[in-house]
């Protein structure tokens, strides 16, 4: 599929500009402490500074270099564009990759080179800014979302700007309890949207932009009723509510956002309340209330036209059309709509606009 190929080279374009960083960020602290090894350039970066022999603007330029492969990895401001396009692959692969692969790997590296980070507080700073950032921006992109796995994606989003933010704080304990907690839950979730959007093809056929719309999905609960259980375990999860897995990382990482910014505390807590917000609205707009997909036109962009046309063609619909009086003869009710040289009654929704002529009836569907 096309969309599939333009999010593929999306993904990949976005993630070689964090690498360029990436690389440029280990050459060079590489040229400044001559090692690879984790502990020697801990060892030799701490003495560097204590002893004041490296010019500092360096070494913030290789931290931040640094830095920005862990941003294009993790899906953080402002290079998280590729995040959400990445659903187009099979459902399995979007858990796997939120839950344990690809977006995991930038908040490891920031955790496991936090010694590093710690000694330069401008980064510290950057890191934590980025975090608050990515968690609004997250959640506020989530709140819009009609494709159910795209939310699910902004929703990662959110919550690894969680684990950006504790590890900006220094709260390098509770970033990594957080980030192995989302991972069951979110796995839990995307494995769910997989089942959901499967049953959902069976009435709309394959279609991506038909089967993982929210719109048309609804009343799903006796259908997937296990699908149901576990999807609603997920999000109550995800929601912080006790006492479930994410509950106790994210009420350290918000109990810590106290101690580090009221300003950075309050965007925090107010994000923990659009997370619940936005998880709820995907969970009832999925499983309560009834099955839109047979109620609605569900082709997606346009209003769909029916033409019926007169059966004397257009020569005789035209001779015809002078004779006014027979405009009386058509018949123009809410409920249905008789045409001249037709006896059959069709039926329309409330919807329905009818605009009538001479021998031809536009019918007009509206979306609802």
């Amino acid at each position: 599929r096309p969309v599939a190929a333009n999010a593929c080279q999306k993904a990949f374009v976005t993630n070689r500009a964090g690498d360029f960083g990436l690389l440029l960020g280990i050459l060079g602290f590489y040229w400044l402490t001559g090692s690879f090894e984790f502990r020697d350039l801990f060892e030799i970066f701490n003495n560097l500074i204590y002893n004041n022999e490296v010019h500092f603007l360096f070494v913030i330029l290789c931290a931040v270099l640094f830095f920005a492969g862990a941003v294009a990895k993790s899906a953080q401001f402002p290079l998280h564009v590729w995040l959400p396009d990445a659903m187009e692959g099979p459902t399995p692969i979007s858990a796997l990759i939120h839950a344990a692969t690809m977006v995991a790997a930038g908040v490891f590296l920031v955790a496991r080179l936090l010694p590093l980070f710690i000694i330069i507080p401008y980064i510290m700073n950057l890191i934590s800014l980025i975090g608050i950032l990515t968690v609004l921006l997250g959640a506020t992109l989530a709140l819009a979302q009609k494709d159910i796995k795209r939310g699910l994606a902004y929703s990662t989003m959110s919550q690894l700007g969680y684990m950006m933010l504790a590890l900006g704080m220094g709260s390098y304990r509770s970033a990594l309890f957080h980030l192995i907690t989302h991972a069951f839950s979110k796995a839990l979730l995307f494995l769910g949207s997989g089942s959901i959007i499967h049953s959902m093809e069976t009435i709309v056929g394959y279609s991506p932009n038909k089967s993982q719309n929210m719109v048309l999905m609804g009343g799903l609960t006796k259908h997937v009723p296990i699908t149901k259980t576990a999807f609603l375990l997920g999000t109550l999860s995800l929601c912080g509510i006790p006492p479930l897995a994410c509950f106790w990382s994210k009420d350290e990482i918000l109990n810590d956002s106290w101690l580090y910014s009221p300003i950075f505390a309050i965007i925090a807590w107010s994000t923990a309340a659009l997370t619940a917000f936005y998880m709820f609205r995907i969970y009832l707009l999925t499983f309560e209330g009834h099955l839109n997909a047979k109620f609605q036109n569900y082709s997606g962009k346009k209003n769909t036209p029916f033409y019926s046309i007169s059966l004397w063609g257009k020569e005789g619909s035209k001779r015809i059309k002078k004779k006014k009086s027979l405009l009386t003869l058509l018949t123009i009710n809410n409920k249905a709509s008789a045409s001249f040289f037709s006896k059959k009654t069709y039926r329309l929704d409330e919807n329905v606009r009818n605009v009538t002529q001479p021998f031809i009836t536009i019918i007009h569907l509206g979306n609802k």
